[in-house]
């Protein structure tokens, strides 16, 4: 389901550096209501004062707060774009256009028992897909992964909706190995995995899923400029050939894709 897109005007409340890698901005739009947005959708953030970077950048919708109006984006320093909307602070405006995409199939029951596993950044949208199933009067689980301990974020905020199972590879924290290693996935059934990630940790869950003939969704991090389908740069095979991710996208049924 596609929900009606919106160019905001944000401002920035509260910014969390989490580590020297990540940064948490906490925005609210001070006119009015945020629009309705689904876990899985991204916005396409305009990055304001860098001279190397032109188009906007897709960042995961972490979490919406209907209470407060807020909406969370968690962001990866990793290059000039990204840096600059980390040195963003309390007070500056961000630009957004969101919702954008689509997002993952929510639960039909409450009984149902749903895995959200996340690695990395790929834990953003986990968070807010998670507080939703606890409205719902579930108790999602989570299965996140990390090099090392210092690499897993949000931590608190995952248990505060659901159970939190982690990895590390180094075994830091958890059990040492990566999100397929876990013991949770021999020890519990699931009627559905949800996915987000790098790819080859999405592909293994995907593997896993398949061997156990649970229903899965991934959500691909192509690389995107436009967010609207425009420019081809997202482009992925399907079985029923090439779609933008940023469109058809970014969350899929493991059944729509080619890795196989």
């Amino acid at each position: 389901m596609s929900l009606k897109k919106h160019v905001i005007d944000l401002k920035v409340v509260s910014r969390v550096a989490l580590g020297d890698r990540f940064v948490l901005l906490k925005c609210t739009d001070s006119v009015a209501q945020l629009p309705p947005m689904m876990p899985g959708q991204f916005a396409q953030l305009r990055v304001d004062g860098s001279k190397e970077t032109f188009l906007r950048r897709p960042i995961s919708i972490n979490y919406v707060d209907t209470k407060t109006n807020q909406i969370w984006f968690l962001i990866q320093l990793v290059g000039s774009g990204s840096r600059a909307l980390g040195r963003l602070n309390e007070g500056d405006t961000l630009n957004a256009l969101l919702p954008l995409g689509n997002g993952f199939s929510m639960p039909v029951s409450a009984s149902q028992k749903h895995l959200l596993v996340g690695g990395g950044v790929g834990t953003a949208p986990m968070l807010y897909m998670g507080a939703q199933m606890a409205l719902m009067g579930m108790r999602p689980t989570f299965l996140l992964g990390a090099r090392t301990k210092d690499m897993l974020l949000q931590i608190e905020e995952f248990e505060r909706v659901g159970d939190v199972y982690v990895t590390t590879e180094d075994g830091s924290a958890g059990e040492k190995g990566f999100v397929t290693q876990h013991s949770i996935l021999q020890k519990q059934k699931f009627d559905r995995i949800s996915v987000c990630g790098p790819s080859p940790m999405m592909k293994a869950v995907a593997r896993v899923a398949r061997e156990k003939g649970i229903p899965c969704e991934v959500s691909l991090e192509n690389m995107m400029a436009c967010g609207l389908g425009a420019c081809l740069c997202c482009v992925e095979k399907t079985v029923k050939g090439n779609v933008c991710v940023c469109t058809e996208g970014p969350v899929f049924d493991i059944k729509e894709l080619t890795w196989e």
